[in-house]
């Protein structure tokens, strides 16, 4: 997340409110000749869907797999929210949220493919797809029917002489692993401003010569989740320039003098934590080359067990049983824009 030109991260649709313990004095003034800006960006990319990837995984332990018995498969869903927002203005927050969907296939499963001629066809349904605006399945080996009516459904099958050729060939380069994970479809969730965000966001400047003061306001977004996840992990990164003499700041943040940056680590913040989940982190640096220039705040978080978009899978048919579901978000990669 970036705040302030910068990852995952936004400011509130409605003005924020101060913690209801915090004693703080009020915000800085916002600056006049410059607003602070921020922005988050995805690794992944829609255009890809048409390319599989695979990785390899040693995963649980081997499976013992049966010509007559169902095999085993695992899935998993990775979500990335990205975001774009401006200063401490909730209606210039810009919010992308994309997601991948990846099959694992134990190793032992290629030998029962390629000594079938005619596998069991894979086929599994997508539940609680009415906020996916847009699925991109893997051409070369998923296929689905456009004429599917069911908005909160779609149903998908695998090609199984090309999942089976596919297999075959990550099993020639890579013989030693014990699962294969392939890259089966993408997709892009519905959103609807800040409102999408797990995490939101303000940011606040006040720079002089001498001295600039930051605040970043955070607040737990539950509306955004599906369910009451926590998120793990959040770091917030500030950059200041202008010749940093010194750092006061609540709570402690740690300064990288080589990179002009101050780091903020937080514990889980969820419904349940402190304030519901809201929050300040203040600064105030002393300059010998002021004024400062607003800049990207970078904020990275992520979540396990959850997803934003609350897609589910099930499998359709017999011959196979689902072993393992994971289900991750997380924030994106930075992208800025002052």
């Amino acid at each position: 997340m970036r705040v302030c030109a910068g990852v995952v991260c936004c400011v509130q649709a409605r003005p924020f409110s101060p913690p209801k313990n915090c004693n703080a004095s009020p915000p800085p003034a916002p600056l006049a000749r410059a607003e602070s800006s921020s922005s988050l960006s995805s690794t992944a990319s829609l255009s890809a869907a048409n390319t599989p990837t695979v990785g390899t995984s040693r995963g649980p332990s081997p499976v013992s797999l049966g010509s007559q018995d169902s095999l085993p498969i695992a899935v998993a869903f990775t979500e990335s929210v990205n975001a774009y927002f401006k200063g401490a203005d909730p209606s210039k927050c810009i919010v992308k949220i994309t997601g991948d969907m990846t099959v694992s296939f134990p190793s032992g499963i290629i030998k029962i493919f390629t000594n079938n001629p005619s596998p069991a066809v894979l086929s599994f349904r997508l539940k609680n797809t009415s906020k996916l605006e847009q699925v991109l399945p893997n051409q070369q080996l998923l296929f689905s029917d456009p004429s599917q009516s069911d908005s909160n459904s779609k149903d998908f099958w695998l090609n199984m002489q090309a999942l089976t050729a596919y297999l075959r060939k990550m099993s020639e380069q890579n013989p030693a692993v014990s699962y294969y994970n392939v890259d089966i479809l993408k997709y892009q969730v519905s959103s609807s401003g800040i409102q999408s965000t797990p995490l939101n966001l303000a940011v606040y400047w006040k720079c002089s010569p001498s001295t600039t003061d930051v605040r970043v306001d955070y607040r737990y977004n539950p509306e955004a989740l599906p369910s009451r996840a926590s998120l793990s992990s959040i770091q917030v990164l500030v950059p200041v320039d202008g010749g940093v003499t010194s750092m006061q700041s609540l709570p402690a943040a740690l300064w990288n003098a080589e990179q002009n940056k101050a780091l903020w680590k937080m514990s889980d913040v969820s419904e349940k934590s402190e304030n519901e989940g809201s929050g300040s982190l203040r600064a105030k640096f002393e300059l010998s080359e002021g004024p400062s220039n607003p800049a990207t705040l970078a904020v990275q978080f992520f979540s396990e067990g959850h997803t934003l978009s609350g897609v589910e899978m099930e499998l359709v048919g017999t011959g196979y049983r689902l072993s393992l579901t994971k289900k991750r978000f997380t924030t994106g990669e930075p992208s800025s824009s002052n």
